[in-house]
């Protein structure tokens, strides 16, 4: 079979060297992933100065926390419609560009609207940059999955954990608007190799190959798609070329595979766990006695675990045909830290929140099995928006009940059910979501 060569695809064969024709790519993945959360936790420290300045209240500070999972929920559905229309390439050009459009705009408003708008915008290209990572990673980096995961798992935490330290002090120091707009400059630094790898795409797939002869036909050399769906290189040259699977219109049978919707709530039900544990640990502490910088620091401390898992989880994943039972750790974690933290908040509060940081490793796990649940960047690109894009719309869900439940009950009983009942539902989807199988076969 004769088809368009990509030079900078996986090789047929052997590794080659970690950039090896592909810097671009490489450039795109890992500077993007420093922008996805810049538009959440930028502005979250900066609320009230800017309520003051623009003129808002409580219930739009609460708007402003629930655009983050909404906009991820709604783009993370949409992308792979998009990526079907425009190509993957074009897509992760599209998500840096409204990423920075909105991050520069929203710094420049006076108005409570347009400033909600324009987050959203910025949000939104997030939420497809989210989407389109683990179909760029499957697609230039098919033979360093675990790796190029890390990687971008880490620089998704460095984008999490850098904004909120710096906002204040450079809000002091040169005024609001500068320490929100100063973000626009990294996804204006990945919109750069973004459009040369969107460009370079563009001209190999202009590249036409004539067709060989048909008494001299020779197998072209299996490129990194070609490898990922299981083609033979060697096989007969005269046999008629079996297409792998493609994700091409299965919206449909990928909501009827159970892979899929473990996938959807091992993701969704960590990503509940994590936002209201990020929205409610410093409530928690303080009703048990503690200090608002007690609150703080334990929810940097969580924070930071997040590099621990997001190091370790996808090579070990990827080492291991069935990661449940590190999933099963996981649920360990959980179980000690929330019993610290309902039991004996002020007793070595900051060994339950490390037990509370370590649980959520289950998101670098399931961000990783996109790609090692796929065989092709079309399935990753399927199966990554619907992950996300259902997983975010049951964690939009998560604070708001929380908060809910804590003043209909007046305690943090029935809070920290929702959370294990979250933790159940997680458990069940990861039983499903790291079984060794592959989407395509279940079609």
């Amino acid at each position: 079979m004769i088809g368009p060569m990509t030079a900078t695809l996986a090789p047929t064969s052997g590794r080659r060297g970690l950039l090896d024709g592909r810097v671009l790519a490489f450039a795109t993945i890992v500077i993007s992933a420093l922008v996805l959360r810049t538009a959440v936790t930028s502005i979250t420290p900066l609320l009230e100065e800017l309520g003051d300045e623009v003129g808002f209240g409580s219930v739009v500070a609460g708007v402003f926390g629930m655009l983050p999972t909404a906009l991820f929920a709604l783009f993370g559905l949409a992308t792979p419609w998009m990526i079907r229309r425009l190509d993957l390439e074009a897509v992760a050009v599209w998500a840096m560009l409204l990423s920075a459009a909105g991050l520069i705009a929203r710094s420049l408003v006076s108005d409570t609207g347009l400033l909600l708008l324009f987050s959203a915008v910025a949000l939104g290209g997030m939420g497809i940059g989210n989407v389109v990572i683990p179909p760029l990673v499957k697609r230039y980096f098919s033979d360093r999955v675990a790796l190029l995961s890390a990687m971008y798992i880490t620089g998704v935490q460095l984008g999490t954990a850098i904004p909120p330290l710096v906002a204040v002090p450079v809000a002091e120091a040169a005024g609001w608007r500068i320490s929100l707009g100063m973000w626009a400059l990294v996804a204006l630094a990945a919109l750069l190799p973004a459009l040369g790898l969107w460009w370079s795409h563009r001209r190999e797939d202009s590249r036409t190959v004539a067709p060989a002869p048909a008494t001299a036909q020779v197998a072209a050399p299996v490129t990194g798609d070609d490898a990922d769906a299981g083609i033979d290189a060697d096989a007969d040259a005269d046999a008629p070329a079996i297409p792998a699977p493609v994700a091409e219109d299965t919206g449909g049978p990928l909501m009827r595979t159970s892979l899929a919707w473990g996938m959807a709530g091992m993701f969704g039900m960590t990503s509940l766990i994590t936002y209201s544990i990020f929205t409610w640990l410093p409530r928690i502490l303080t009703d048990a006695g503690g200090s608002a910088g007690l609150g703080g620091s334990m929810v940097a401390l969580f924070s930071a675990m997040g590099f621990i898992s997001a190091l370790g989880a996808p090579s070990l994943c990827a080492r291991v045909p069935n990661p449940f039972p590190v999933v099963l750790v996981c649920v360990a974690a959980y179980l000690i830290g929330f019993a610290g933290l309902y039991f004996a908040p002020m007793t070595a509060t900051w060994v339950w929140v490390v037990f509370v940081g370590l649980g959520p490793s289950t998101f670098p796990i399931a961000l990783t099995l996109i790609n090692l649940r796929t065989r092709t960047h079309q399935g990753s690109a399927q199966l990554s928006g619907f992950t996300q894009g259902v997983g975010y719309t049951a964690a939009c869900a998560g604070p708001l009940l929380f908060g809910v439940l804590r003043d209909a009950t007046g305690g943090w009983a029935w809070p920290f059910v929702l959370l294990l009942v979250a933790m159940a539902v997680m458990t069940a989807g990861s039983y499903q979501a790291t079984k060794p199988r592959m989407l395509e076969d279940l079609w």
